[in-house]
């Protein structure tokens, strides 16, 4: 007969050297795990419409697009595979083993790096687009967006690799018992690469976009006499510029605020239990930033809603639907 101190294990064959469970309330897992299926669920399908608008109508294939549509992509793996996995960690046991506990994280730095990165790059689109509009369309083009995003997935498929190659090299080695799923990175780094540097570009460039949308406002006032077709040809740059100005502030306050909490805490060196509530909510928190970029980069824009509608309604199935005329403008 099973003994207590064999059931509080999560290996009881394993006497000396197995986990103890870490049980929690049932009604708290229960909530955990529905806001876990339902962010999971509403990033997988919202992220999909956003690549099958992109993918399918020919109109939408434009360089600003395809970084849109990488996002959507990376987005859609975060809903699909690491938000689902992360349950696995947050029970009381990690079942799977050392080796597939180590390529969860792995694949999870590759996808969620990837988003960030993405996130960088359409900053980047956005800025040349306002600040310099004259040289945009030489300087970015289809090619070199394709380029960009593919090296921008191999650079952060290196980068987990380095960055996780002792853990690669030997899995489970920073277990203190079978059953646990602990991984051991450089903690400086990560912060570095994967929050400071991309926060700093994007915060840099939504400073530079605000001091040009502004400075261009105050000269639309000050000549507010000139000629009218000036005027209005004026008007309407302008209120192109400040509604991008806009929607990337909207852009930094909704990431800095999904994934400040989790790296602040990380920074401060507090140690915080992987199953813990804390803990779950923070990377949850994060997470959920891929759940919001196709309601930002995405919904902002009327094309999307019209191509939603064609979706929707399975007008996309019908001969040519993909010449459909899907409107850019903002």
């Amino acid at each position: 007969m099973e003994t207590q101190e064999e059931a509080e294990l999560c290996f009881p064959q394993l006497l000396n050297i197995s986990c103890k469970k870490n049980t929690r309330p049932q009604s708290e897992s229960m909530l955990i795990y529905v806001l876990i299926f339902v962010i999971s669920l509403l990033t997988v399908i919202l992220n999909l419409l956003v690549i099958v608008c992109i993918s399918h109508f020919r109109k939408l294939h434009t360089p600003t697009n395809l970084l849109l549509l990488s996002l959507a992509v990376s987005d859609f793996l975060v809903g699909l595979f690491v938000m689902p996995f992360q349950i696995l960690l947050i029970e009381p046991c990690w079942l799977l083993g050392d080796l597939v506990c180590v390529l969860f994280y792995f694949f999870a730095f590759v996808i969620t790096g990837a988003s960030v990165v993405n996130m960088v790059q359409i900053s980047v689109d956005r800025y040349v687009a306002i600040c310099d509009p004259l040289h945009y369309s030489t300087k970015i083009t289809q090619k070199r967006v394709r380029i960009c995003v593919l090296l921008c997935w191999i650079y952060y498929v290196f980068y987990s690799f380095i960055i996780l190659t002792e853990n690669l090299k030997r899995p489970g080695r920073y277990n203190s018992c079978y059953g646990e799923c602990v991984i051991n990175v450089i903690g400086a780094v990560d912060i570095v690469m994967s929050f400071i540097l991309p926060v700093s570009t994007i915060v840099i460039l939504y400073l530079r976009v605000f001091v040009v949308a502004v400075s261009q406002a105050r000269a639309m006032r000050s000549h507010i006499t000139a000629v009218k077709l000036q005027s209005s040809v004026t008007v309407t740059v302008k209120k192109s510029e400040l509604k991008a100005a806009r929607t990337l502030g909207v852009v930094v306050a909704v990431f800095l605020m999904c994934y400040c909490p989790y790296y602040c805490v990380s920074f401060s060196g507090s140690d915080i239990m992987v199953s813990s509530s804390t803990n779950i909510f923070l990377v949850f928190l994060a997470y959920s930033n891929s759940c919001l970029n196709p309601v930002i980069y995405a919904f902002f824009y009327p094309w999307f809603r019209k191509s939603v509608k064609l979706i929707v309604t399975f007008k996309i199935l019908q001969p040519q639907s993909c010449d459909t005329n899907i409107s850019e403008k903002m």
